[in-house]
């Protein structure tokens, strides 16, 4: 078995720094005894991450990477953080020497050196633009897909009909809410046709919803008629504390589009 001590402390030291230069994630240490717990140790991955050189890193604070649109929120949390010398995990916008923005995944550690009696801090930078890139991308596409997921087609003049097809999620209910009042505001129809005939997952939420839908309908002038209630949605709708009798129900759109008038 190999001795601990094969090495002395100063190799061990040089070991180590070697070793956090070939790290592919930037690593600084600061020391909270001095001023402004300034960064005492800086590995290349960090040089390379931020464009700054050794010399104009070390003995500055590291607030040095924050502009403009870095969360102050996130700020806070590290401040807290390193008040109580406990783990820190944060993500936040930081600037490069160049001025290009990136995410930086942050991670800050304390650790106490016994031979000094001291406490520093390591931190270790991790660039995640792309992956926050993609997020963003997934996040617009899924946007775009909850847009089409509930199209308002056109029937006749004054008339517009929205089939609902899957789950109508509290997120996709807003978003149904916000095209009807974009679309409605210039299209001033006077009958919106709701089919529910390929709707699933239907509870208390939906019944409340659609309810919620019909008052607010009302109150821009445009009246809700309802097709394909299925027994379920019809048992659910009648249970709640609501005025559902207003409502006008056809079995499905032909038969609504036939019965309602010609504008």
């Amino acid at each position: 078995m190999a001795s601990s001590n094969i090495f002395g402390m100063q190799e061990q030291l040089e070991l180590i720094k070697k070793a956090l230069d070939h790290a592919r994630v930037g690593v600084v240490m600061t020391d909270p005894a001095l001023e402004d717990n300034p960064i005492v140790y800086v590995n290349n991955g960090f040089v390379q991450l931020t464009g700054y050189s050794p010399d104009e890193i070390l003995g500055k604070n590291c607030r040095f990477l924050q502009g403009n649109q870095t969360d102050a929120q996130e700020v806070a949390k590290i401040r807290t953080g390193l008040t109580n010398k406990q783990p820190i995990t944060v993500q936040l916008q930081n600037y490069k020497k160049d001025g290009t923005m990136f995410w930086n995944e942050l991670n800050i550690d304390p650790i106490y050196i016994e031979q000094e009696d001291k406490t520093y801090f390591v931190g270790f930078q991790k660039d995640i633009t792309q992956q926050k890139e993609y997020e963003k991308l997934l996040e617009d596409s899924l946007a775009e897909i909850s847009t089409l997921s509930t199209p308002v087609v056109p029937i006749r003049n004054g008339i517009s009909a929205l089939p609902l097809i899957g789950n109508l999620t509290e997120e996709r209910f807003e978003s149904i809410v916000c095209t009807l009042t974009n679309i409605l505001a210039t299209s001033k129809d006077d009958y919106l046709i709701i089919d529910l005939s390929g709707l699933v997952g239907v509870n208390e939420q939906t019944a409340d919803q659609i309810f919620k839908l019909h008052h607010l309908l009302k109150l821009t002038g445009t009246e809700l008629i309802i097709t394909g209630i299925k027994p379920a949605l019809a048992m659910r709708m009648n249970q709640l504390d609501a005025n559902f009798s207003s409502l006008k129900t056809y079995l499905n759109v032909k038969d609504a589009v036939n019965v309602l008038p010609v504008m």
